[in-house]
C-alpha cells in the first residue's frame, strides 16, 4: 500500500582551516584557548583585588543593634558584613542610651581571588552605658510613645521595646533598672504592653539572661508586693488581662476590698472643698490663693497627693492678657505661625478664636512662654514663679465652689500625661522618661460630660483650649500630679 523511499547517504562537509601566519590551526587555537582561560581566571581572581582592593568588615558589638556608620555614611546595624576600600576609615557604633564607640580601622586588601574569597576583618565592640540604667531610659520613653498607638492586631504590631532595653542594660544595677521599669508602668496601656513590661522585669531580675523557675517566682513576687502597695491596682489589672483571667480576679477578695476602698475614697473626694484666701494681681489676672491639704485623684483608680498652697489664675487667660504679651512677645503672634510650626512649637490652629473672653488655640509650648512672661513681671524681692499647673493642682483648685464655673474650655497642666498615674515611680524617673503628651483638664460641660481629664501632644492648638497659670512659691518642691 506505501512505497517504502529507498534511505539517501549525504556526503559529509569537511572544514580544514589555514595556517595563519605560517602558524598550523592546531597551535594558533591552542594558544586562543590557553589565552581566554587566562583571561577568565585572570578577571575572575586578580583584577577584582587590583581595581578594588579592600576587605569585608564583620561588625558585631555587645548588645547588638547599634547603627554602624563607616567615614559617616549608614550601613546598617550590628551584626552586619560591609564590604571597605582599602586605606584609613572612620568607624562610629552608635546604640541609645549607649556612649558611641568612634574608632580608626586600618582595611587591607587580598590580590587573589578576593572576588571570591574576599578578606574579611572581624570587629567587635563593648558599649558602655552613657549612665546607669540610660539604656533602659531611652527604651523606656519609647515605650511610653508606642502607649499612645492603642491594642495591636494581626495587621499592625508594636516592638517589645521595654524587654529589648532591659536586655541590653542587664548587667547594670538592678534596684536602679527597677526603678525605671516602674515608671515605665505608668504607660502600660495594652495586652501588649503588659507582657513587655513582665518580660523587661523577667530580664532585669536575671541580668539580662533567661529566667529560671526560681528566679521567675522571685520577679512574681516582687510584682505582687509592687501592687499590693499601690490602691486599687487591682480594678487596673482586671481591665488589661482577658477574660478568663478577668473572672478569676473579680471574684476575688483582693478585688472586693479594693472596690470598696475605691468607693470610700471616691466619696472622700468629691466632699472636699478647699479654703480660699488672698488674691493678688499679675499683669492682667488675679491668682487667688488656696491652701493645701491632701487630694484624692483620678477616675476610676484613685491615687492620694499632698498639695503644697498655692495660688491659681481665677479665669483662664484673657484675650486680652494675651495681647500683653504679644505686645512684648511678638515672636509668638500669630503671623510668625509658619516659623513656629516649623519648629513644632503649634500647629495650623495657633490662635483660633473661640466663643468665649479667653484666649485659645494656644499650645502647651506657648502657654509655657506666657507664664515665663509673667514670671518676669513679679516683684524682683517675691521668691515664688508663675507656671502651669500640675494635674493635681488643678483639680484641687476646680474643687473650689466659686472657681471654674464659667470656663467650658480644655486646659493646659504641667504634667506629662501617663495612662497610669496612679502607680507610684520616683519624680526624676517620670521626669526622664516624659510623654509624647501633655495633660489637659476640662470643665464646665466638659465635666458634665464625663471627658473631664484627657491629653494632646504639646504642639496642638484647637479652638477648645486655653490655660490658666499658678503661682508657686520658688522654694515648694514641685508638684508631679501623682506619686
Amino acid at each position: 500500500m506505501f512505497e517504502k523511499k529507498k534511505r539517501e547517504t549525504l556526503p559529509e562537509d569537511h572544514v580544514s582551516l589555514k595556517p595563519l601566519f605560517g602558524i598550523r590551526p592546531g597551535v594558533y587555537l591552542a594558544a586562543l584557548y590557553g589565552a581566554v582561560c587566562a583571561g577568565i581566571l585572570f578577571f575572575t581572581l586578580v583584577y577584582p583585588g587590583l581595581a578594588n582592593p579592600g576587605a569585608v568588615l564583620v561588625l558585631n558589638s555587645e548588645p547588638s543593634g547599634a547603627a554602624a556608620r563607616i567615614d559617616g555614611v549608614y550601613w546598617g546595624t550590628t551584626p552586619c558584613e560591609v564590604f571597605v576600600p582599602k586605606g584609613t576609615h572612620r568607624l562610629t557604633l552608635v546604640l541609645p542610651g549607649f556612649a558611641p564607640h568612634e574608632e580608626t580601622a586600618e582595611v587591607g586588601g587580598r590580590l587573589f581571588g578576593s572576588l571570591l574569597f574576599p578578606l574579611k576583618k572581624p570587629l567587635r565592640k563593648t558599649l558602655t552605658e552613657a549612665a546607669a540604667g540610660s539604656g533602659l531610659l531611652w527604651s523606656a520613653a519609647e515605650y511610653a510613645a508606642w502607649s499612645f498607638t492603642g491594642e495591636p492586631t494581626a495587621a499592625y504590631q508594636i516592638p517589645q521595646i521595654l524587654s529589648e532595653g532591659a536586655y541590653r542594660s542587664g548587667q547594670g544595677d538592678t534596684a536602679a533598672l527597677d526603678r525605671i521599669l516602674k515608671g515605665a508602668a505608668r504607660f502600660t496601656a495594652t495586652r501588649a504592653g503588659l507582657r513587655d513590661l513582665i518580660r523587661a522585669k523577667h530580664l532585669v531580675d536575671n541580668q539580662g539572661l533567661s529566667p529560671s523557675p526560681v528566679s521567675a517566682l522571685y520577679s512574681l513576687e516582687e510584682v505582687l508586693a509592687y501592687l499590693s502597695k499601690t490602691p486599687e491596682t487591682a480594678l487596673w489589672l482586671a481591665d488589661m488581662v482577658g477574660s478568663e483571667t478577668a473572672a478569676a480576679l473579680t471574684g476575688s477578695s483582693w478585688y472586693a476590698r479594693q472596690r470598696a476602698a475605691a468607693s470610700s475614697r471616691r466619696a472622700q473626694s468629691e466632699s472636699l472643698s478647699p479654703r480660699l484666701g488672698g488674691a493678688m494681681s499679675v499683669g492682667q489676672l488675679t491668682f487667688r490663693e488656696i491652701a493645701g491639704g491632701t487630694l484624692v485623684l483620678g477616675g476610676n483608680i484613685l491615687v492620694e497627693v499632698a498639695i503644697h498652697p498655692f495660688s491659681i489664675a481665677e479665669s483662664a487667660v484673657t484675650v486680652a492678657a494675651w495681647e500683653a504679651f504679644l505686645r512684648e512677645n511678638p515672636t509668638w503672634s500669630g503671623e510668625n505661625s509658619r516659623d513656629l510650626a516649623a519648629q513644632g512649637l503649634v500647629t495650623e490652629d495657633y490662635l483660633a478664636p473661640a466663643a468665649s473672653s479667653a484666649i485659645s488655640g494656644v499650645s502647651w509650648y506657648a502657654a509655657r512662654a506666657y507664664c515665663r512672661w509673667l514670671t518676669s513681671l513679679l516683684p524682683p524681692n517675691m521668691a515664688a514663679e508663675i507656671r502651669l499647673p500640675t494635674e493635681a493642682e488643678w483639680e484641687y483648685a476646680a474643687k473650689a465652689a466659686t472657681l471654674f464655673s464659667d470656663s467650658e474650655l480644655w486646659e493646659w497642666c504641667e504634667d506629662p500625661y501617663a495612662p497610669n498615674n496612679f502607680l507610684p515611680a520616683d519624680a526624676d524617673i517620670i521626669s526622664a522618661i516624659g510623654s509624647p503628651e501633655r495633660l489637659v483638664r476640662g470643665s464646665g460641660w466638659l465635666a458634665d460630660s464625663g471627658e473631664a481629664r484627657g491629653s494632646l501632644p504639646p504642639e496642638t492648638c484647637s479652638s477648645f483650649g486655653s490655660f490658666r497659670p499658678v503661682l508657686v512659691p520658688n522654694t515648694q518642691e514641685q508638684q508631679e500630679g501623682s506619686p
